[in-house]
């Protein structure tokens, strides 16, 4: 079969979307939805958060139905029903939240749910096999047998790739793909997508950052409240320009100007250890302090310790050794609701997992965490009516698009269950705030209203630690500036002198200078 240029010029689209629509209760998520993705290219779909692009790619992968529109794939009319449909038509997603078992090997994640039989048993060697072939044809390498809880991110994003490719996806969905990356390991993966463009493989890509859909799609759709509004060839608009599309509004920059650092000490870390067994520490001996007015930022890939220190200050993990300080008080051995007390924000990194119930109207979420103080206590029982009151502020204030307080927390986009954490976080009137990859999978909007609120209340005297997987994040919000790796701090850098590849460097070791 010739794979000529002629050929697939003259082939039909890989997948063409044609007046897709579906509504749910109160919201239209999609209108008239038209996208056109050639073979053997990588296109990208980009928008604002509650644009309508995680439905419509749940659609495409048979999650949702349409209620509306036609779907053909290579040409042909299909009518998805269930993912396995999807899959069997040759399409394979890859979802931003990774959906791999910690503890089983790359192998067993692989095959989970396609295992190749022989007599009735696993065919592991057979499995191994095509593992081996498919990750040595699509520069994709991994090992089969390491447990997935051992990876770092760009090896777990590989097993998914390489679990939809065994099971003969020919057109991949990206949602977010490099979310979680660090520059070096976005680089791997672009040159890992152009490998499978080169194999003749089709790739939706959906991202927030537009300098890297610019980089790597060959063509892109803006969508704007749930409808297509461009298509756009990369070689000839901006990133300015595409956000303008995506937003009506210029691209934010996280920067921050003025200094408002004090001398006062909220938060110190002082020679923090934590150690399981006999196992190496997963921080040994960190240390630092937090002032008023200061955004301390931590960077580091991820699982190199940002989440046990995360846990520590929130008394979720047992010291082996250290103190923690807040203002005055030793809080080494409070409670987790003693430390929140005492005027501990805290914005955590997965909000599904940590942060919202999403099964309960948002003014419940707005009460959650923050169930011993006003507005929501009263005497012992909840405040409904001030909670609900507050969250309508909440709403306003940071722009939750919602159809009501009543809503449920999972019916929001992303963007705006984040705009609503942020929101309760900062209305506890914290001394000190946690803010954990605070913009992640947020729009471009989102994020600049976020970084809005974390400069204002830096400006009011907040202490803040930031820990982000988004280097012009952490280098443009932050007056000091850590690397944290394998459970050390390797460096300490000026957020004013450091560029991102030189901050890649020193978070994946190969850039190495101990602190003095």
């Amino acid at each position: 079969m010739s794979t000529s240029s002629d050929t697939l010029a003259a082939a039909p689209p890989a997948v063409e979307l044609e007046g897709i629509t579906k509504r749910f209760p109160g919201v239209v998520a999609n209108h008239d939805i038209r996208i056109a993705v050639e073979p053997g290219t990588v296109h990208a779909i980009v928008g604002e958060n509650g644009a309508g692009k995680s439905t419509l790619m749940k659609i495409l992968y048979g999650m949702q139905r349409p209620d509306e529109g036609r779907i053909r794939v290579h040409g042909e009319d299909v009518n998805f029903r269930t993912p396995s449909d999807a899959i069997a038509a040759g399409i394979g997603m890859v979802h931003q939240h990774f959906m791999l078992a910690d503890y089983l090997t790359v192998l067993e994640n692989i095959v989970l749910g396609a295992e190749p039989g022989k007599g009735g048993l696993l065919d592991t060697a057979g499995a191994r096999k095509r593992i081996n072939q498919l990750a040595e044809s699509h520069g994709l390498r991994v090992d089969p047998d390491r447990i997935v809880e051992d990876l770092g991110v760009g090896d777990r994003q590989r097993v998914e790739i390489l679990k939809v490719l065994y099971r003969g996806a020919r057109i991949l969905i990206l949602d977010e793909p490099t979310a979680v990356l660090v520059p070096q390991e976005v680089d791997e993966l672009f040159a890992n997508l152009r490998e499978l463009k080169a194999e003749g493989l089709t790739v939706i890509f959906i991202s927030h950052k537009l300098d890297e859909v610019l980089s790597i799609a060959d063509a892109i759709t803006v969508i704007r409240r749930g409808t297509t509004v461009a298509a756009v060839d990369p070689a000839s608009v901006t990133a300015r320009q595409l956000a303008e599309l995506m937003v009506g509004s210029e691209l934010p920059t996280p920067e921050t100007r003025e200094s408002t650092v004090t001398d006062r000490v909220v938060l110190d870390v002082r020679d923090v250890t934590v150690q399981r067994g006999a196992a190496k520490p997963l921080l040994e001996d960190v240390s630092f302090p937090v002032r008023a007015g200061e955004v301390v930022g931590i960077a580091g890939v991820e699982g190199n310790g940002q989440s046990e220190l995360i846990e520590a200050i929130m008394g979720l993990q047992t010291l082996s050794r250290g103190r923690i300080v807040l203002g005055e008080d030793d809080i080494t051995t409070w409670s987790t609701l003693r430390r929140r007390e005492a005027g501990i924000g805290y914005i955590p990194e997965d909000r599904h997992r940590q942060g919202l119930l999403l099964e309960a109207p948002l003014w419940e979420n707005r009460v959650l965490g923050h169930q011993t103080r006003e507005p929501a206590r009263k005497g012992i029982w909840v405040n409904r009516t001030a909670s609900r009151k507050d969250t309508e502020r909440i709403v306003a204030e940071y722009d939750v698009r919602t159809p009501s307080i009543d809503t449920l927390a999972l019916a929001l986009s992303g963007g705006n269950q984040q705009k609503l954490i942020v929101g309760r976080e900062m209305s506890g009137a914290p001394k000190f705030l946690i803010a954990a990859h605070p913009t992640r999978g947020v729009d471009v909007g989102a994020q600049a209203a976020i970084w809005d609120h974390l400069r204002t209340a830096r400006a009011a005297g907040l202490a803040v630690l930031l820990i982000s997987a988004d280097l012009d994040e952490l280098i443009g919000l932050s007056d000091s500036l850590h690397v944290i790796y394998s459970g050390r701090m390797v460096a300490r850098l000026d957020p004013s002198q450091v560029t991102p590849e030189q901050l890649g460097g020193y978070m994946t070791g190969a850039i190495a200078e101990e602190q003095s």
